[in-house]
């Protein structure tokens, strides 16, 4: 039986989420701006309706080709580890607890009751509400997809800031703008210029280098640091996931934290696919919801890897094509395949 809370709660469609988000987005720091945009589209509401009312949820779930962990009840207190606000999860937390045992007004406009917990958690955290903003409306979704009693199961652990996010709001939005040095002679067109991808901003090293005009799984897969499929199935090389590198699978979708700008512009393919796989990519030049292996850079970029991916566009949404999926002209997983038992053979 729902409380009255979650009956509030769960009269919301995904685009009345998303519209609310929007008109937040001025009373949100920057530094979790695109970060907390990011997390809804990384857990769509519609995607976890469907599920929920699949006459056979396994049979759903393997239709869309899901891999990797999509299933945000066992993520309630880690799936939003990249927003500068997780720090505060556990008090946000207490005060969504608090807030779903005493509210009565059916009639609240959905911006402002997170406003109202966030300004109760601000006020106990002797934070600006700006920081905490975005982590309220990403855990009251949470208690949405996963409900109340299992929202209020969860520890609350936090993960303590360290690396480049142990660092001042402003100054993380700060470094994130800025672009590896070129040298002194990194003026002239005529050279070669490096940059990095930044992918987990909990440690110094989280990065990988790019070249100038480079995709960011081309760049990725050149990363030999450590054995990426140990810690993610979908990792062949890199710590982006990649199946195809034509924008066919999905499989390499990464949300962009900062330096969107920087990265070129959609193509036509990618916009297209984006719909398919359902992934609600906006419908800017350079938006912050992006393909890898369709997106090269042009100066220092920060993303975050998404922990699933899957086709599930056409069955969700009503403004999709309905026509199949592209198959990939060039392969990673087959060219590795091909490579490998070359060697083989040869070995043998």
């Amino acid at each position: 039986m729902n409380t009255h809370f979650e009956t509030y709660l769960n009269k919301f469609e995904e685009n009345d989420w998303l519209y609310t988000l929007d008109t937040l987005l001025p009373r949100i720091h920057e530094v979790d701006r695109n970060a907390a945009q990011i997390w809804f589209r990384f857990f769509p509401l519609s995607l976890f309706r469907h599920l929920q009312s699949a006459e056979d949820r396994e049979k759903a779930k393997r239709g869309f080709a899901m891999l990797g962990k999509y299933e945000l009840k066992d993520q309630i207190d880690t799936s939003h580890s990249y927003l500068y606000g997780h720090r505060f999860w556990r008090t946000v937390k207490a005060a969504i607890e608090a807030e779903s045992a005493v509210v009565q007004n059916d009639g609240v406009v959905l911006a402002e009751e997170i406003e109202q917990i966030a300004a109760m958690a601000a006020e106990k955290l002797k934070v600006d509400a700006s920081l905490v903003i975005g982590i309220t409306a990403v855990g009251l979704m949470t208690l949405v997809q996963t409900g109340l009693e299992n929202f209020k199961a969860a520890g609350g652990e936090v993960s303590k800031p360290k690396g480049p996010m142990a660092q001042s709001p402003d100054r993380i939005v700060k470094s994130r703008a800025d672009d590896d040095s070129q040298g002194l002679l990194g003026f002239l067109k005529t050279v070669n210029k490096n940059y990095s991808v930044i992918y987990d901003e909990t440690c110094s090293d989280g990065r990988f280098a790019i070249m100038n005009d480079q995709e960011m799984t081309g760049a990725s897969a050149l990363d030999r640091s450590q054995n990426w499929q140990e810690k993610d199935q979908r990792c062949w090389e890199g710590p982006i996931p990649v199946e195809c590198t034509a924008a066919s699978c999905g499989t390499c979708w990464v949300g962009v934290i900062a330096g969107q700008e920087k990265l070129s512009e959609v193509s036509p393919r990618e916009r297209r696919q984006m719909k398919v796989f359902g992934y609600n990519q906006p419908e800017v030049p350079k938006p912050f919801l992006r393909l890898a292996c369709q997106s090269k850079a042009f100066g220092n970029a920060t993303i975050v890897i998404p922990p699933w991916n899957g086709v599930f566009g056409k069955k969700i949404y009503a403004n999709v094509e309905d026509r199949e999926l592209e198959p990939a002209t060039t392969s990673a997983r087959a060219l590795r395949e091909v490579v490998h038992e070359a060697v083989k053979t040869e070995l043998s």
